[in-house]
């Protein structure tokens, strides 16, 4: 990365696990921890002080827990981004997170490169799901009255043959954590291209939001699996 290093603010009621993200993220000199809270009111207003690219917010939190704080910032500092930390059992949490506007979802028990990943890949625009995540929203989809995992992956296939080919490319991209321009640089496109791609891609599935169009891309079965190392594309 070139130009100034991503902002991040890291929001957790555990100091330990506070200090091991910020551990973490320091080993990325294009990476600067500005505010580490507690809490989700602390969290809001330090966003409001330091204005971060991005908070990594804790989804179970004191006062607020990480879809409050996910509104809050989104009324008052738009220009951050969430990636939301989650354990298993939480996926209630990570649906309405997800609705909610989230950016990316993270596994605390994940590997570290990819708590990188995710935070340079929603700095950049990106959405990004972690694939455990991914596979746990898709099953818990599937398990509570949504229809079966069957039945689900068909229902997402039929939604994206409703798009163009290459809608369904960007789409598939959308959905491994790429930004528009990584994609444009993929489909060998000017950046404006993909931007119009993934606008009819997100009207065309009827979702509000990168993220949410990742899972369907995950639910369709379009997402490849992540190559030997857990390294994102």
């Amino acid at each position: 990365m070139t130009g100034a290093p991503i902002r991040v603010l890291i929001a957790d009621d555990e100091p330990m696990v506070r200090t091991g993200v910020r551990t973490i993220l320091a080993t990325d000199p294009a990476i600067e921890v500005v505010a580490e809270a507690g809490d989700g009111h602390e969290a809001v207003e330090l966003a409001r002080s330091h204005r971060p690219d991005v908070a990594v917010l804790d989804i179970r939190m004191p006062k607020a827990d990480g879809i409050e704080t996910l509104a809050a910032l989104g009324r008052t500092v738009p220009g951050t981004r969430a990636v939301i930390l989650t354990t298993f059992g939480e996926d209630d949490y990570i649906l309405r997170a997800l609705s909610g506007g989230a950016a990316g979802f993270l596994v605390k028990a994940g590997e570290p490169e990819e708590l990188l990943t995710g935070v340079r890949a929603v700095a950049d625009g990106a959405a990004y799901l972690s694939p455990k995540v991914a596979a746990r929203v898709v099953a818990h989809l599937a398990a509570t009255g949504a229809g079966s995992a069957a039945g689900r992956r068909a229902s997402a296939r039929a939604r994206t043959e409703a798009l163009t080919a290459r809608e369904r490319e960007v789409l598939s991209h959308l959905g491994a954590g790429l930004s528009n321009a990584q994609i444009a640089r993929r489909l060998r496109v000017v950046e404006g291209t993909v931007k119009a791609h993934v606008s009819a891609v997100l009207a065309g599935l009827g979702v509000d939001n990168r993220a949410a169009a990742a899972v369907v891309a995950h639910e369709a079965g379009l997402v490849p699996p992540p190559p030997p190392g857990g390294r994102a594309p």
